[in-house]
């Protein structure tokens, strides 16, 4: 009963966890690398983007910054949402930012899962 126990126990630690989607033509090291789109990197890869962003969809908190890096900004809503903001034109921390440049924004819900994602 006891090794029954034990083996349920780790089915549902490591068989309830989804795996991390891969993105097609996407260096994830260079994203992350290019904070703010100061570097250019992340301009380029525009519409890949676009095409793949729901790959992101129902992913925990933890899971997008192991993709994607740390926010470029992050934003607390009220009822505990969430905002993370990945810049894909050149940004605020850059020095010369585009006006209105172009976001990845992922709203978190409650239960810290990715609900919404957009390009602004």
């Amino acid at each position: 009963m006891h090794k029954l126990l034990n083996v349920a126990l780790v089915v549902v630690m490591f068989g309830c966890g989804r795996p991390l989607p891969e993105f097609i033509n996407l260096d994830l090291n260079a994203w992350k690398n290019d904070k703010h789109a100061c570097s250019g990197y992340r301009s380029q890869r525009i519409e890949e983007i676009k095409v793949q962003k729901e790959k992101l969809l129902a992913l925990d908190e933890s899971q997008v910054i192991k993709l994607l890096g740390r926010p470029d900004r992050n934003e607390l809503y009220k009822r505990n949402q969430k905002f993370f903001q990945y810049y894909l034109e050149a940004g605020s921390g850059c020095a010369e930012p585009k006006d209105e440049a172009l976001k990845l924004i992922i709203r978190f819900n409650a239960m810290g899962l990715a609900k919404e994602v957009a390009v602004e």
